[in-house]
């Protein structure tokens, strides 16, 4: 089969070397668990568990009991941990597979223990407690009356707790974020003055982990950082500030393209839907054959640059839905079938997922986990 007109190379070493920067700044290094959901931000779940399985990754976090089975299907025995919501329906698909799922409903846990018995297991759950991002999750007191009646259940056992921080990469006041720490640790002591063992605790993401090694407890949820971003600004700026902003993280996707043709036009001519953009002379133009379908947003639209020959090319006109136009009027040589770089680095030139962020008005996780699961991932090593 032929495959798509764009391909998305992901870096092994970059992988394996920031894995290893955050088990080397952690107080718990074999509690670093890489979270592989979204396609791993879009990186290829599969092809980055190869990767971090040779590492020795003992732990993977997807969002989805799909994602977990796709993992077991291709031979993977790393525990896993479903983050996400698992319907009832499910429970007996969740413990054939051998999953850890974060619930905070009974019903799930209810159905979890009946699924268990049917099978001769025992299943193993994760209690969501709310500590303050009114997300998932149940309050401390409700999770401890949750923990009772599990432990009263057949088939299932308390395997631990997690929270998740509001907005510990939103700012550089973590007042927030420390409150929500304490509630959590005070909820584990609650759990242990009524006789329950509260297990793993589970609070730290990459900012988290980057940032506060008081988070890390017994597993670290390990996302954006694993593939070379820095969850926000303001992290890098409170890293510089807590001096461990030398955590050497190296980004790990590199998209790339060809140019599908090369035209001249004159000046003051249109490039483009809506006619947004206006020749004021003489212009070389490349057509590029991805779009937003690919996941390349229309707001880079006479915003973004590409890299060509290792010079950056502006877009000119709308990004279509499967393809859109850059200025190669200063770059020599341009002809159809040069390599085109969208998110990565040619040349001394690099665009990051910052960048592609700026244009798109969003934020690096939304850039590359809007990627198409289509496009091929390539694993590429030195």
């Amino acid at each position: 089969m032929v495959e798509r007109l764009s391909v998305c190379e992901v870096d092994a070493d970059a992988l394996i070397n920031n894995f290893n920067e955050f088990r080397r700044i952690s107080r718990n290094p074999d509690g670093v668990a890489p979270v592989l959901k979204s396609n791993a931000y879009g990186h290829g779940m599969l092809a980055c568990a190869r990767v971090l399985d040779a590492a020795g990754a003992s732990t993977f976090c997807v969002n989805e009991l799909w994602e977990a089975q796709k993992l077991r299907a291709k031979g993977f025995e790393q525990r896993v941990i479903v983050l996400g919501y698992i319907p009832p329906a499910f429970a007996g698909d969740a413990v054939e597979a051998d999953v850890i799922p974060v619930a905070y409903s009974e019903d799930v846990i209810k159905a979890l223990s009946d699924a268990a018995q049917a099978q001769n297991r025992t299943a193993s759950v994760m209690l969501k407690v709310e500590t303050g991002t009114n997300r998932q999750g149940v309050m401390p007191n409700a999770a401890l009356k949750m923990a009772m009646r599990l432990k009263a259940m057949p088939g299932v056992k308390l395997f631990g707790l997690s929270t998740h921080f509001a907005d510990i990469e939103d700012t550089t006041d973590h007042a927030f974020a420390m409150m929500q720490l304490r509630k959590f640790m005070d909820t584990a002591g609650l759990f242990r003055a009524n006789g329950i063992e509260p297990g793993q605790l589970s609070a730290a993401n990459s900012a988290a982990a980057l940032l506060w090694p008081e988070t890390h407890l017994s597993i670290t949820r390990l996302g954006i950082g694993l593939y070379g971003m820095w969850p926000s600004k303001e992290t890098f700026a409170t890293a510089v500030q807590r001096h461990r902003e030398a955590v050497d993280l190296r980004p790990v996707l590199t998209w790339k393209t060809r140019v599908a043709q090369v035209k001249t036009v004159q000046s003051g001519e249109y490039v483009g839907y809506g006619r947004t953009f206006r020749t004021t002379h003489r212009t070389k133009l490349a057509v590029i054959p991805v779009g937003y379908y690919d996941g390349y947003d229309r707001k880079a639209s006479n915003r973004a640059h590409v890299l060509i020959n290792g010079v950056r090319c502006q877009v000119r006109g709308r990004v279509c839905m499967n393809m859109f136009m850059v200025d190669v009027t200063d770059v020599p040589g341009v002809e159809p079938g040069d390599e085109v770089v969208l998110l990565g680095r040619q040349g001394d030139e690099q665009v990051t997922a910052e960048d592609l962020a700026a244009w798109f008005d969003t934020i690096n996780y939304e850039v590359t986990t809007r990627i198409n699961e289509n496009i091929t991932r390539v694993l590429k090593t030195q």
